[in-house]
């Protein structure tokens, strides 16, 4: 897994620069990654309970939607990732991106469109230090993310009775949703697709 999942490998198969402009609302997210005692890891944050916040207590990556003193989309990844988790990727290394997604909290009708930014660290794990916005940081092992053992059904009731695929991470927490989307395309590229529906 360290020959596909290092950052000169990502480099490789990743989309390179600055997502194009578009119009309407758009967002951008981090995926940090980075060298752990288990081998390549993943930056997540679990987001704050909220009453009335659609993604209320959801697995994401940092991130956000864009504002006017934002130059580009890599500069909204950048910026949310200082702001929520007090990381600093101006010292990390961008290895890429991956596809524009569609976002927005499912059931509303509301959409932007959303580019996922991958990162990598090097060195000790960096300390984090979130903001209201995050109730937890999590760094998950790439290996949880390919262990099909870890892929459920999630009910979410809000969406009616519907299940949609997840991974568990961290206990009963799960990724699911516009972030699962992301690491099926990750996965897909780098040789390592995910065995999960979809």
């Amino acid at each position: 897994m360290e020959d596909v999942f290092s950052p000169a490998s990502l480099e490789q198969v990743l989309l390179s620069g600055v997502a194009p402009p578009t119009q309407g609302p758009t967002a951008a997210v981090a995926a940090v990654a980075r060298n752990g005692l288990s081998g390549a890891e993943i930056l997540f944050i679990e987001r704050s309970a909220k009453r009335g916040d659609p993604w209320s207590g959801q697995m994401a990556f940092p991130g956000g939607r864009s504002s006017e003193e934002d130059e580009d989309s890599l500069a909204t990844a950048v910026r949310e990732t200082m702001e929520e988790v007090a990381i600093d990727l101006a010292v990390s290394r961008l290895v890429g991106r991956l596809s524009d997604l569609e976002g927005g909290p499912r059931g509303t009708g509301q959409r932007l469109k959303v580019t996922p930014y991958v990162f990598w660290m090097a060195g000790p794990r960096p300390s984090a230090t979130p903001n209201h916005e995050v109730a937890e940081v999590i760094w998950v092992p790439v290996s949880e993310l390919l262990d099909s053992s870890r892929y459920i059904d999630y009910p979410y009731p809000p969406l009616g009775p519907d299940e949609w695929p997840g991974i568990t991470v961290e206990g009963e927490r799960v990724i699911w949703g516009l972030t699962l989307r992301m690491l099926v395309d990750l996965f897909q590229r780098v040789g390592q697709p995910l065995t999960i529906r979809s």
